[in-house]
């Protein structure tokens, strides 16, 4: 992902305001942390998942059996696509599916690939070497996994769609020579969004896309182009956070516009979704937070906490759908 507006406005410095509906209350099951914590643990085991790498290839397949054995139906999205280096990059976008045969349904997302450049460390030493990716890529997996285990046992009468994003982090690194203009990056759900049909993508009430959510310390200031594509959705889920306890952590502010997966999802395959990312506007290192795309993006910078907030939060929405 890449942040493509620095302005106050977009950088989260503009207060809004939002009123929670003192008639919701908690719902679902309880998001159990230790288990998405050992989730995202179990990814990183397999060392960095970077494109046409064994190791990628290994964690896909452990992916795709995890969600199986919680009972959803998995579907892979094989392809070969191109990175912006000319690079042949087979991937594939994981699909799981909970009750397949329900029309209404949601779409919860993220990426599940690392990045194979740690071009924002400190230390230049380290920029071409690949990063583990344990908030920025394995959280967001590792959450959607501790759902659809809730899943198994529980009575969600909506359908949802859980979908791993192939390819999201071969963006064109900051030490290149090629310009940047944002087209590198989110290549697996742009094949994905290009290849829904619109009768598909017509089921979705909406989607939510889950990016770096284990951080230490994160706080999930409102992303701008979700804002922008789908403010009802955004409302919806800040609501929750607020609901279940955690209205600190999603602060009712806006933070940056990023580039990301949910921008295909909105743009290409017309599906109104929003990205939970956190947002870091006194961090130096980067406004992401000061491990992304270093080679500290480890388990030891994974907070329990974080993910039981975000993982609450979604499953509030989730059985708040009638």
């Amino acid at each position: 992902m890449v942040c493509v507006a620095t302005s106050l406005v977009a950088c989260g410095l503009r207060k809004q305001t939002s009123e929670t509906d003192t008639s919701l209350k908690p719902a679902g099951p309880m998001f159990i942390a230790d288990s998405a914590y050992q989730f995202c643990q179990q990814q990183c085991d397999f060392g960095p998942r970077t494109m046409n790498s064994a190791a990628h290839d290994a964690c896909g397949d452990w992916i795709a059996a995890k969600f199986r054995q919680y009972g959803m139906t998995v579907t892979r999205q094989e392809t070969t696509l191109k990175g912006f280096d000319g690079t042949s990059l087979k991937s594939t976008n994981i699909i799981a599916s909970y009750l397949p045969e329900q029309t209404a349904r949601l779409l919860l997302c993220a990426h599940w690939d690392s990045r194979p450049w740690a071009d924002n460390d400190p230390d230049e030493a380290n920029w071409k070497k690949p990063v583990l990716a344990a908030n920025d890529g394995a959280s967001g997996v590792a959450v959607m996994l501790e759902i659809a285990r809730l899943l198994q046992n529980d009575s969600l009468q909506i359908g949802v769609d859980f979908v791993c994003f192939d390819a999201e982090d071969w963006g064109v690194p900051q030490w290149s020579d090629v310009t940047d203009v944002g087209d590198s990056w989110a290549l697996g759900s742009k094949y994905w969004a290009e290849q829904c049909p619109k009768r598909q993508a017509k089921l979705y009430r909406f989607g939510i896309l889950l990016d770096m959510v284990g951080g230490e310390g994160s706080q999930f200031y409102k992303e701008g182009l979700s804002v922008q594509h789908a403010p009802g959705i955004v409302d919806k889920v800040w609501q929750a956070a607020q609901v279940v306890g955690y209205g600190s952590r999603f602060p009712m502010q806006t933070g940056g516009y990023i580039t990301d997966d949910h921008l295909p999802v909105n743009k290409v395959a017309k599906i109104p979704c929003i990205d939970i990312i956190p947002h870091y506007p006194d961090c130096e290192q980067s406004n992401f937070g000061p491990t992304w795309h270093t080679v500290n993006d480890t388990m030891e910078h994974i907070d329990k906490s974080t993910l039981q907030a975000v993982g609450q939060t979604v499953i509030q929405v989730l059985f708040s759908e009638k």
